[in-house]
């Protein structure tokens, strides 16, 4: 989702403060264009490449429909509804709509649990500027995390293993998706554990063998061995709560490995992570548990899906993944 701030009429200081704020774009009047663009590297958009339309009636709706099919930038004006915003949504994928409350702002990025595609806030909303793009960007859809039994611990010899590390600190109760299935995928705890030994690093995933799945933003997944510096990460707590945070650095490494197995009801996915004492799966309650220290008949989060990825997409086939 892309969050822009409208200036109009034009302040310097809030659009300051939204390109501090981390907005994708700023829209201005068209004469002040040029000065803003050389403040940072955020788009720099005039007023009238980005109209606002009302919708008021049915014909607004098929209007912008066909506007947005055709491929032009249309903005939905303040006072849209919700049924209307479902049927472009439904039709369209590159509806975008201004908001002038955090509330809006977030309504907005809910329709049909995938919201809108950009967010222009509108000036009186300067104030909410920087929770709208923290719950509205920042902020992702929930995960549907399961409890999980541990079947089978073993070590697994050597294997390349992948460390991400992130832009932001991570809490307990956070970490990644990752397994050897698309369709079964543990909750890998990010370093935020103290030891006598090794200090925390909260920004860090170990997150398992390059070959490995991890789910990304957008329903979309990705091998570890393809995350790079800038590919945007799904955070994952405890609680399916959700969030982003940008890869800084990744790190290949080998390492030798363990094997972990476990259960799901009659599912069972598997993932192999770094054979060490500060790589932790997550318990049920949010808690750290060490690779080291984990056993059968052990609890875990786990996420389970239908298997079937094309690219990281997915797709309706026929896979078996063993």
């Amino acid at each position: 989702m892309n969050i822009y701030f409208k200036s109009v009429p034009f302040s310097k200081n809030d659009v300051t403060l939204a390109l501090e704020s981390g907005v994708d774009g700023v829209i201005v009047p068209a004469d002040k264009v040029e000065s803003v663009s050389v403040l940072s590297r955020t788009p720099v958009i005039a007023e009238e490449d980005m109209p606002s339309c009302a919708m008021t009636s049915k014909a607004d709706e098929e209007q912008i429909r066909d506007s947005l099919r055709s491929g032009k930038q249309v903005v939905l004006a303040r006072g849209w509804e919700i049924i209307p915003v479902e049927n472009l949504l439904a039709q369209c994928d590159n509806v975008t709509a201004e908001a002038g409350t955090l509330e809006e702002a977030v309504l907005a990025s809910g329709i049909l649990q995938r919201g809108v595609q950009g967010i222009v806030v509108l000036p009186e909303a300067i104030g909410d500027l920087k929770e709208i793009v923290s719950r509205c960007k920042i902020s992702r859809e929930h995960e549907d995390l399961e409890e999980a039994e541990i079947v089978r611990v073993e070590p697994a010899g050597l294997g390349h293993r992948v460390c991400i590390d992130t832009m932001s600190m991570l809490h307990r109760g956070q970490g990644m998706l990752v397994g050897n299935s698309s369709a079964f995928t543990f909750l890998v705890h990010a370093e935020t554990e103290h030891n006598e030994y090794v200090a925390s690093r909260p920004f860090r995933v170990n997150a398992g063998a390059v070959h490995a799945y991890v789910r990304l933003p957008g329903d979309a997944t990705t091998y570890l061995s393809e995350v790079t510096a800038g590919t945007q990460m799904l955070v994952v707590d405890y609680t399916g709560a959700t969030s982003i945070a940008t890869a800084g650095r990744v790190k290949i490494e080998v390492r030798p490995m363990l094997l972990v197995e476990a259960k799901v009801g009659d599912k069972t996915g598997a993932v192999f992570l770094q054979n060490a004492e500060t790589i932790r799966l997550t318990a049920p309650d949010g808690t750290p548990v060490s690779v080291v220290t984990l056993k059968p008949g052990d609890k875990v989060l786990c996420r389970t899906d239908e298997a079937g990825r094309h690219f990281g997409m997915r797709i309706k086939e026929d896979i078996q993944e063993k």
